[in-house]
C-alpha cells in the first residue's frame, strides 16, 4: 500500500506560495492580515 501523502513543494507552492496569494482577492487579504500581525513570514515560501 502507498503512502496517503506524499509532498510535493511545486504543487504546495501553486496553492499556498506567495505569487498564488497575490492572485486573487481573499489571498491578498491573507497576506495583509499576516502584515499587520507582524509575521516574519508571509508564505510558506516566498517568490
Amino acid at each position: 500500500m502507498l503512502p496517503t501523502y506524499r509532498p510535493r513543494n511545486r504543487k504546495r507552492l501553486k496553492k499556498i506560495g506567495f505569487r498564488a496569494r497575490m492572485k486573487t482577492t481573499g489571498g491578498r487579504k491573507t497576506l495583509s492580515r499576516r502584515r499587520f500581525k507582524g509575521r516574519r513570514k508571509l508564505t510558506h515560501k516566498q517568490a
